[in-house]
């Protein structure tokens, strides 16, 4: 589904859309997470990003992405419809542990999270579970392919990340919209299948009482 631009210049939601949530695109340094987005959204992205310069030396490892450039210092945002009536609002996360604490803030209120993982690099992405965990947030796992990266069984993967067994892990090319949307297809099906926590009540209102 394409939403065609306004005479404006801007690409509404349709009217038919009943439904939307926040899904977080989360991962390590260099794990692929602005491609991502990139490569699935329906508008075009919202990208944060600076230039890698010396002052980063000794603090992001660049080993596994020699030619990487840039680097997210906010988020990544973009906007996919899924059906006709769901709308996912994306949001990619930055992956240097120095930008933790916005980790926390753009979790919150997010109907689940994906995270991207590198079996180069598996590791690094301990600390992004622990967080989602932490804040009891849904999440579905997704190991992306790069060129060159060593390829393992998902069940190795799964035992080597300590995932849960009903905690969904698929593979992905982030570089690929088809692939990607298929990753964010698992994780919504997985969501959707989760039980509705209760609405806790509502506070008694207090009585009114006339003024003496």
């Amino acid at each position: 589904m394409v939403c065609a631009p306004s005479s404006d210049g801007l690409v509404y939601v349709p009217a038919g859309v009943t439904r939307s949530a926040k899904i977080v695109v989360s991962g390590s340094f260099g794990v692929g997470k602005t491609t991502f987005v990139a490569s699935v959204s329906q508008v075009p992205p919202l990208r944060m990003e600076e230039r890698i310069t010396q002052a980063s030396a000794g603090v992001d490892d660049l080993a596994r992405t020699p030619r990487k450039t840039t680097t997210t210092v906010g988020l990544d945002f973009g906007r996919l419809h899924l059906s006709e009536a769901l709308v996912l609002y994306l949001f990619g996360t930055p992956g240097q542990d120095r930008f933790r604490p916005l980790w926390a803030g753009l979790t919150e209120g997010a109907l689940g999270a994906l995270v991207l993982v590198d079996t180069r690099n598996l590791e690094a992405c301990f600390d992004i579970l622990a967080l989602h965990e932490e804040q009891g947030t849904p999440y579905a796992v997704a190991v992306n392919l790069f060129d060159g990266a060593p390829l393992y069984p998902l069940d190795e993967i799964r035992q080597a990340l300590d995932l849960d067994a009903h905690t969904p892990l698929t593979t992905c090319d982030a570089r690929e919209g088809s692939s990607s949307v298929l990753a964010l297809i698992t994780l919504c099906e997985y969501l959707s299948a989760l039980p509705v926590p209760p609405v806790p009540p509502a506070p008694p209102v207090p009585a009114w009482e006339p003024r003496p």
